[in-house]
C-alpha cells in the first residue's frame, strides 16, 4: 500500500475516535506511534534511517496498532506494543517487505497475551464535554494497580455474546458504541477502504470476500436461531471486522499475490472470524483470523501461482509497498 494513501484513508476514523473517546485516545495513538518509530530508528543502519522513516511504514504500523487499542490503555503499554510491532513484527524478519505477519497485529497479540485485563477493559465515550479528561489508567506506570475510574462499558460483540443484548445498527454505523479507538465508526472505515480501492492500493477481492463470508455465515445462523445469533449487518459492522478487512488483511506484503489466492485468503479469514465469534471464548476473532491466514499465505501462493509449461511453479513476484 502507498503509506500516504493509508494515512489519508484512516484520517476520518482516527479523528472520529479521538473526538468520541477524548484526549486519552489521542495520547494512546501517539504513544503507539512513538514506540513504533523509535524502534524503527534504533535498529536501522544510520545511513538508511532517513529514507526508511520517510516512507511512513512505521507511522502507519503505530497508527493501526493504536486504533485497535482500548482508549483507557496505559500509555506505556501502547508504547511497548508499538515497539513489539516493529521489532517482532518486521525487523526480526528482515525489514519491510519480508515480514510474514501483519506487524500491527503482532503488537496487539502480544499486548493481549501479556495484559489481558487492560486490553479487554472498555471505557465509555467521553463526548465533547469531557474531551480533556484523561483516565487515570492512561497515566498508570508499570506495576501500578490500574484504576479505570469505575467507568467501564462493554463492546457490542461482548454484549451480544455474553448478555444476548443487541446494539442498534445505526449506533454501529456512526460509532456510538464502546470499543477500540478506531473500530467504532463503520461508515468512516468503509469510506476509507473505498478510497484505498479507488487508488488501487489494495486488492478489493480480500475485503469483499471477508465481508461476504461473514455476512453469509451470520445469515445462516440468524435463520437457524434469530434469538441467539445476530443478523449479518450486525456481524459486519461490529468489532474490528471492517478495520481488519480493509486495512490489515489487505496488506500486500502479508497477503497472497494472485487473484485466486486473494479469494481463498479472504474466505478463510471470514470463516475463522465467525468460528471464533460463535464458538470461541472471546467475542472477537478478527486478529487471530488474519494472523492465521498470514501464516497460510506462502502455502496459498505456492498452489495458486500460474504454472509455466516445463517450468513447474512460477516464482512469486514481489507485491507493491
Amino acid at each position: 500500500m502507498a503509506m500516504r494513501d493509508v494515512l489519508i484513508a484512516l484520517a476520518p476514523a482516527t479523528l472520529a475516535g479521538i473526538w468520541m473517546f477524548g484526549l486519552g485516545a489521542l495520547l494512546v495513538l501517539l504513544a503507539s506511534i512513538a514506540g513504533a518509530m523509535l524502534t524503527e530508528w534504533t535498529f536501522l543502519p544510520e545511513d538508511k534511517r532517513r529514507d526508511q522513516l520517510a516512507n511512513g511504514s512505521a507511522l502507519v504500523t503505530g497508527l493501526l496498532l493504536g486504533l485497535t487499542l482500548p482508549p483507557a490503555l496505559p500509555l506505556w503499554m501502547a508504547f511497548l506494543g508499538g515497539t513489539v510491532s516493529i521489532g517482532l513484527g518486521k525487523i526480526i524478519w528482515g525489514g519491510l517487505g519480508y515480514n510474514l505477519f501483519n506487524p500491527a497485529l503482532v503488537g496487539r497479540a502480544f499486548l493481549l497475551a501479556a495484559f489481558p485485563v487492560a486490553m479487554t477493559t472498555w471505557s465509555a465515550q467521553t463526548g465533547s464535554t469531557d474531551f480533556f479528561q484523561v483516565a487515570a489508567s492512561n497515566l498508570a506506570a508499570p506495576l501500578m494497580h490500574l484504576d479505570y475510574d469505575g467507568v467501564t462499558s462493554a463492546t457490542p460483540l461482548g454484549l451480544m455474546k455474553f448478555q444476548q443484548q443487541s446494539t442498534a445498527l445505526w449506533d454501529l454505523v456512526i460509532g456510538k458504541t464502546s470499543g477500540c479507538i478506531g473500530e467504532t465508526s463503520g461508515l468512516l472505515l468503509i469510506l476509507g477502504g473505498l478510497y484505498l480501492a479507488f487508488r488501487r492500493d489494495l486488492d478489493w477481492r480480500i475485503p469483499v470476500s471477508i465481508l461476504i463470508t461473514v455476512a453469509a455465515f451470520a445469515s445462516l445462523l440468524f435463520l437457524i436461531d434469530p434469538d441467539r445469533y445476530p443478523g449479518p449487518l450486525f456481524s459486519v459492522f461490529s468489532g474490528g471486522l471492517l478495520i481488519g478487512a480493509f486495512y490489515m488483511a489487505s496488506d500486500p506484503v502479508t497477503s497472497p499475490l494472485t487473484p485466486k489466492g486473494a479469494w481463498i485468503f479472504g474466505i478463510g479469514i471470514g470463516l475463522l472470524v465467525m468460528l471464533i465469534r460463535v464458538f470461541g471464548g472471546f467475542p472477537e476473532g478478527v486478529m487471530y483470523a488474519i494472523l492465521l491466514m498470514n501464516a497460510a499465505t506462502p502455502l496459498i501462493d505456492r498452489y495458486t501461482q500460474p504454472r509455466v509449461f516445463g517450468k513447474g511453479l512460477k516464482s512469486p513476484q514481489g507485491g507493491h509497498q
